[in-house]
C-alpha cells in the first residue's frame, strides 16, 4: 500500500465542474480539512487495531466474536445482491446495490470477467459464477447495530437555494436513513425491504432486532433527520465488506472517519494507470497490464465535453468545499458563492486535481444518477468508488480519457 501525501494545488480551479477557486485549506493535508469532515460522523471505532466504524463486516463473527448480530439467518436468497457486495469487495464496483441487474453491475461483471480471462459478457452466466464461487462464503447481507453516537448527530435538510446553502457549515447527510444508505453503498429504499417493519428479515418476534426499549414493537416513524431507522437499532443491510482501516494508514483524521463513514478500507492496490471510457461509462484502473478495479461512471457532455488524451494527477482534496459561479456553469451571469464541504456537496468527499486545466475525478451527493445522467465536464463517481480510487493513485499514476 502506498505510503505518500499529496500536496495538493492551492488553487484546485474547476471550471466545468464548477469548483473554481477553492481556497488554500482545501489542501489535503491541512489540520482544517480534518475539522471539516469531522463533526457529523457518530465515530465509534470497531476495534483498537482496526479504525473502521463499529459496523464493519467480520466474516468470522459467527465462530468466534459471539455477537447476536450474526445469529439472524436471512431468510431469502439474494444472488445478485450477493454477486454485487462480492464484486464490491473486489474492486469491481456494482455502483449501487441494490439486488437488481442494471448497467452498474452488467460494468462490474464485465470488468471482473475481463481480469479473470473469461468470455465478456456482462451477465451473471455459469462461467462466472463458477468463477465467484470461491467467495460463497461470503453472505448477501449482514445484521448490524447501528451505533448509539448516531443518535447525537444534528441531521439538517439542505435548502435548494444556492445562497441559503453557502450558509450552511457542512453539506452533510440530511437524515440517519441516508447516511445509512450511503455507509452500506445502497439506498434507503433497499434498506427498507430488508428491514419490514423496522425488523431485519428474518427476525423473530423474541429477537432484540430494535433495541429502542418501548418502542421496540412498534414500526418506526417519520421524525425530522431520523426517518425509518434510529440509532442502537439492529438492521439487516448488503454485507459490503474490504472496510478495514489499519492504524497509521490514514494520517488525516478527518479523511479516516469519512473513509469509515463511506465503509471504504484503507488497503487499496497501488494502479499505475487508469482508463476512462466516455462510451462506456467506465475507469478502468490497471497495475501494468492487469485490470484491478473498474467503476461505473459520468463523463462530460455536450456543453462540457470529456477532455480526450492523456493527463497527470496534480493532488486530491479531501472534503474539499466548492465554488459555485453560474458563469463557468454556463447558466449566465450571476452571484458566485462558495458552498461547504460534505457529502452532499456537488463534488461529494474528494477531488482528485487534473493537469487539465479546470478537471477532475470526483463523487457525487446523487449516486443513483451515475452513469445515467450527464457531468459538467469531469469524471464522477459514487462517493465510495471516488474515495477508494482516491486510495489508490498517485502522482505517478497515467490518466487516459477515451471516447
Amino acid at each position: 500500500m502506498r505510503q505518500f501525501l499529496f500536496i495538493a494545488a492551492s488553487s484546485l480551479a474547476l471550471a466545468a465542474c464548477g469548483m473554481d477557486g477553492a481556497e488554500d485549506d482545501t489542501d489535503t493535508n491541512t489540520a482544517s480539512a480534518e475539522t471539516r469532515s469531522a463533526p457529523d460522523q457518530g465515530y465509534e471505532t470497531y476495534s483498537d487495531d482496526n479504525y473502521a466504524d463499529s459496523m464493519a463486516s467480520n466474516d468470522d463473527a459467527s465462530d468466534t466474536s459471539g455477537n447476536s448480530d450474526a445469529q439472524i439467518e436471512d431468510p431469502e436468497d439474494r444472488p445478485v445482491m450477493q454477486a454485487q457486495v462480492v464484486l464490491d469487495r473486489i474492486g469491481f464496483g456494482p455502483g449501487v446495490i441494490d439486488g437488481k441487474m442494471g448497467m452498474s453491475t452488467e460494468n462490474a461483471l464485465t470488468g471482473f470477467q475481463e481480469a479473470n480471462d473469461l468470455e465478456v459478457t456482462g451477465k451473471l452466466d455459469e462461467k462466472t459464477k463458477s468463477a465467484l464461487a470461491e467467495w460463497d462464503r461470503i453472505p448477501a447481507t449482514r445484521v448490524v447495530t447501528i451505533p448509539a453516537s448516531w443518535g447525537d448527530i444534528e441531521f439538517k435538510e439542505i435548502p435548494e437555494d444556492t445562497a441559503k446553502k453557502a450558509e450552511m457549515e457542512n453539506l452533510g447527510y440530511t437524515s440517519l436513513d441516508e447516511k445509512l444508505a450511503e455507509r452500506f453503498h445502497t439506498t434507503v429504499e433497499v434498506l427498507r425491504q430488508l428491514n419490514p417493519n423496522g425488523r431485519p428479515a428474518g427476525a423473530s418476534d423474541t429477537d432484540q432486532s430494535n433495541t429502542n426499549d418501548a418502542e421496540a414493537d412498534a414500526p418506526p416513524t417519520k421524525r425530522p433527520g431520523d426517518g425509518y431507522f434510529r440509532a442502537g437499532q439492529q438492521i439487516r443491510v448488503p454485507n459490503i465488506g474490504g472496510d478495514a482501516i489499519e492504524p497509521g494508514a490514514i494520517t488525516d483524521k478527518g479523511w479516516q472517519q469519512t473513509l469509515a463513514a463511506l465503509g471504504v478500507g484503507s488497503d487499496q492496490p497501488e494502479v499505475d494507470r487508469i482508463v476512462v471510457s466516455k462510451s462506456e461509462d467506465t475507469l478502468k484502473a490497471y497495475q501494468g497490464d492487469k485490470l484491478v478495479a473498474m467503476f461505473t461512471v459520468s463523463s462530460g457532455s455536450s456543453q462540457f465535453p470529456l477532455p480526450i488524451g492523456e493527463w497527470d494527477i496534480l493532488g486530491e482534496a479531501y472534503n474539499p468545499p466548492y465554488s459555485y459561479d453560474p458563469e463557468v456553469l454556463g447558466e449566465g451571469e450571476g452571484e458566485t458563492f462558495q458552498l461547504p464541504p460534505g457529502p452532499n456537496g456537488p463534488v461529494g468527499v474528494v477531488w482528485i486535481d487534473l493537469s487539465k486545466e479546470h478537471y477532475g475525478i470526483h463523487g457525487t451527493p446523487e449516486p443513483e444518477t451515475i452513469g445515467r445522467a450527464q457531468s459538467s465536464g469531469c469524471v464522477r463517481l459514487t462517493n465510495w468508488d471516488a474515495a477508494r480510487l482516491a486510495r489508490m493513485v498517485s502522482p505517478s499514476t497515467q490518466v487516459i480519457f477515451e471516447a
